[in-house]
């Protein structure tokens, strides 16, 4: 398989000290939405969609004002799957798979631009994502559904990876979804296989480098931390993810590699 890492939307929330460790306090942060695709033996694979077209030209409807004020994403209509799909001489169609590691709106913004993929999920996190509370409909947004996904629902893992419970979504295809429940209640990561290794795509279920660090160089910055925390559902199931993480790092460190979804420094080793 030969995989591609795409950031498919660059936010900048204010206080760059705060979030990303460096720069000034009245600097904007950079945060980005690291994507996989995947080219495989059925077809084009997304790994999380980042933001999306339509959310390039509604923000407000889909992606809702208060994550714009918050985050203020770039909204480059350049960042999106689709158009850099392009780039590489895909087109929509050619996709036939997506799986997000969860649904939050700056994960799942691009489900639309690709109305005829089949869309795997956990079924925990389908069932938090289309009954949200009235908290939770902040992060879910309906109009990023309103499309009509071609749902592919999983409902119980049905392999062992490295002592984590995992799902084979697609027949024939070294890809993994591996429940990593805390930041959602249907959180995964995702496990590709490239060559001898694997590269386990943890989404949220952690924002920083240095969390899953044996010997992290630098802490978690406060800001992000601050923000880790803020939009997390389960506490004590992120944390305990979190050790889960740390430990197949020490023990299958050369056989597993890990990276966020958020952290620009992990995206920039792929770029």
């Amino acid at each position: 398989m030969k995989l591609h890492h795409l950031n498919c939307g660059t936010m900048c929330p204010v206080c760059r000290r705060l979030i990303n460790g460096n720069g000034g306090f009245f600097e904007r942060a950079k945060m980005v939405c690291h994507c996989l695709l995947v080219e495989s033996s059925q077809g084009l694979i997304l790994v999380d969609t980042g933001i999306g077209s339509h959310d390039i030209d509604q923000p407000a409807k889909r992606l809702g004002a208060g994550f714009v004020a918050m985050l203020s994403p770039s909204l480059l209509r350049q960042e999106t799957a689709l158009e850099q799909l392009a780039s590489l001489g895909f087109q929509a169609s050619d996709v036939k798979h997506i799986v997000p590691t969860h649904l939050d709106l700056d994960h799942a913004g691009g489900l639309s631009d690709f109305p005829g993929a089949q869309v795997h999920v956990y079924e925990p996190e389908h069932r938090h994502a289309l009954q949200p509370s009235l908290r939770d409909s902040l992060r879910f947004r309906k109009a990023q559904f309103a499309h009509g996904p071609k749902w592919s629902i999983h409902a119980a893992t049905s392999e062992s990876w490295f002592g984590f419970q995992a799902i084979r979504p697609i027949a024939d295809v070294d890809l993994l979804m591996v429940p990593l429940i805390g930041h959602t209640r249907g959180h995964v990561g995702v496990a590709v296989k490239k060559g001898e290794k694997w590269l386990l795509h943890c989404g949220d279920a952690y924002f920083h480098r240095s969390e899953v660090a044996l010997k992290p160089d630098e802490p978690i910055p406060p800001g992000l931390a601050f923000f880790e925390t803020l939009v997390q559902t389960l506490p004590a199931q992120r944390k305990a993810t979190q050790a889960r993480l740390r430990e197949l790092v020490r023990k299958n460190g050369e056989e597993v590699e890990l990276f966020c979804a958020h952290d620009p420094v992990e995206f920039a080793r792929y770029r």
